[in-house]
């Protein structure tokens, strides 16, 4: 299998650079893997994270898949020509976390000139699937 990257995905880059000072850095969303057709990332289960229940907060989800599926969109387009930007996201919950990491892993579904489909599946510490998401990015020249 060939890469989809444009550019690989570098973590430390993205985790201790331009991660910095955002939403991921507030609620501590990690990018922990890249392979040739993915990448991996985690948010804990905590206070941060947490809505009234004390399970993860199912707005929570969506910052970590939209994180992910950014990230990764950002990487399979040449970012001196276009940029990407979240168009549509969607979740499905599934089942609630309340202790741990939620692990999740974007993969494309559609990777186009204008577009790109995204589905980030979310898992809790024991591999159990708790969300389904689905991130459309437009794709503008700059």
């Amino acid at each position: 299998m060939s890469s989809i990257w444009h550019v690989r995905p570098d973590i430390d880059a993205i985790n201790n650079g331009i991660n910095k000072g955002t939403i991921c850095e507030l609620l501590d969303i990690r990018v922990t893997e890249v392979g040739d057709d993915f990448i991996k990332g985690t948010m804990p289960a905590d206070a941060r994270t947490f809505q009234p229940f004390g399970v993860v907060h199912g707005g929570a989800n969506v910052v970590l898949a939209e994180s992910l599926g950014s990230i990764a969109g950002a990487h399979v387009i040449d970012l001196a020509m276009s940029k990407c930007l979240g168009q549509e996201v969607g979740a499905t919950h599934l089942r609630p976390v309340s202790s741990g990491l939620v692990t999740g892993t974007a993969k494309p579904i559609h990777l186009g000139r204008r577009s790109h489909v995204w589905e980030i599946r979310l898992e809790d510490d024991r591999g159990k699937l708790t969300c389904i998401s689905k991130l459309t990015l437009a794709i503008l020249p700059l």
